[in-house]
């Protein structure tokens, strides 16, 4: 049995980007470990959806240890830092906000997990943490920092893979039935070039985990989202493959399971 920790910014990034890999690893009967930066406090919700009094964090943690629950990590830990908002807000610079927390000491926060739990593998994010948020910058900066100190062997960037995403929308707008199926075209700021990312992991047997984490975060994702509104086919192919980057590997696709030999 290995260990994977898998590091995410707020409450339902564990779900969209790494749920895949995270069911396949409990699956195959390693231990699974999700840590969390931030409770996700600047999330938005629909009016009238807490109950009166409730702050969102509150639900979002929940969420957060239900959709664990779905994907099979034994262990959850949030770092406790405050949700930055999106770049250029002025929650960024907020006391308390993961943006502002010095790199060494979040990253002393998460070595510590990553020693008690031996950890085999660490997921983080790419250097623009994906989309360019603030929080999933961090979460690259203190990933890797925290790798090192702790001497996690195997590290992968979660990324976005730009190509298949512009694929997927020519192949989908010459499909009838999903030709309304909103797909975000990627911009440069989005994600990385097929060419520099070095592992896929085929999680088309995990996606109803995928979706049922999804679900779990109805404060975030709403059956009218995205994310869930799409046909089922349009879905596995936004969703049944997940992207890495692994230093030293690669150039192209060398790695297709995270945990292999472990």
């Amino acid at each position: 049995m290995a260990t994977l920790v898998t590091f995410h910014a707020h409450p339902d990034d564990e779900c969209i980007g790494c749920g895949g890999i995270m069911r396949k690893a409990h699956e195959e009967g390693h231990r699974v470990v999700l840590v969390v930066a931030t409770r996700g406090e600047h999330g938005e919700v629909p009016d009238g959806f807490l109950t009166d009094g409730e702050p969102l964090w509150e639900r979002r943690v929940a969420e957060t240890h239900a959709s664990a629950g779905i994907l099979g990590a034994q262990r959850v830990e949030f770092l406790g830092y405050v949700d930055s908002g999106m770049m250029g807000t002025p929650t960024n610079d907020a006391p308390g906000s993961f943006w502002t927390t010095p790199v060494e000491d979040a990253a002393q926060k998460l070595a510590a997990i990553l020693r008690e739990e031996s950890a085999d593998v660490l997921t983080c994010y790419d250097d623009n943490g994906g989309y360019g948020h603030p929080d999933h910058i961090m979460v690259h900066r203190v990933g890797m920092r925290a790798a090192e100190l702790a001497g996690t062997p195997r590290v992968y960037q979660g990324t976005i893979n730009r190509d298949h995403m512009l694929r997927g929308r020519q192949a989908l707008a010459n499909v009838p039935e999903l030709a309304g199926t909103d797909m975000q075209e990627p911009d440069e700021n989005f994600g990385k070039p097929e060419s520099v990312i070095t592992a896929a992991v085929d999680v088309t047997p995990y996606l109803e985990h995928k979706r049922h984490a999804m679900r779990a975060h109805a404060s975030q994702i709403s059956e009218q989202s995205f994310f869930l509104a799409m046909p089922d086919e349009a879905f596995a192919y936004a969703f049944g493959t997940e992207w890495f980057i692994r230093e030293g590997q690669g150039p192209g696709i060398t790695e297709t399971d995270l945990l292999a030999g472990l």
